[in-house]
C-alpha cells in the first residue's frame, strides 16, 4: 500500500515540474514586463518624448483619458492611442 501511494506521488512530479518552469519562464516574466507597461503609460506627462509601437518619434502635448495628442513635426500632430505608445524616446549622448 505505501508503494502505491509513493508512486503516485511520483508520477505527479513531472506536471508539477512543468508547472513551475511554465510559471518562472513565461507566466512571471510576462507579468512582470506588463507591470512595467502599465507604470510607464500612467506616468505619461506632457513634454517627453516617445515612440510609438509604429516607429513614429513625437513629443506629447496634449494627453486624455484613452488617447493624447503629439508633435511629430512643426506644425504637425497627430491624436493617438495611449495604447499606440512603444517606448519612451532615450536621448543619446554624443561622445564627439
Amino acid at each position: 500500500m505505501e508503494n502505491e501511494a509513493m508512486a503516485g506521488i511520483f508520477s505527479w512530479m513531472p506536471i508539477l515540474f512543468m508547472v513551475l518552469i511554465f510559471y518562472f519562464l513565461l507566466y512571471r516574466p510576462q507579468k512582470k514586463a506588463q507591470q512595467e507597461r502599465n507604470e510607464m503609460l500612467g506616468n505619461l506627462k506632457v513634454g517627453v518624448e516617445i515612440i510609438t509601437i509604429g516607429g513614429i518619434y513625437g513629443t506629447i502635448t496634449e494627453l486624455a483619458e484613452e488617447s493624447l495628442k503629439i508633435k511629430i513635426a512643426d506644425g504637425v500632430e497627430i491624436k493617438i492611442s495611449r495604447n499606440a505608445i512603444g517606448s519612451l524616446a532615450i536621448k543619446e549622448k554624443n561622445d564627439a
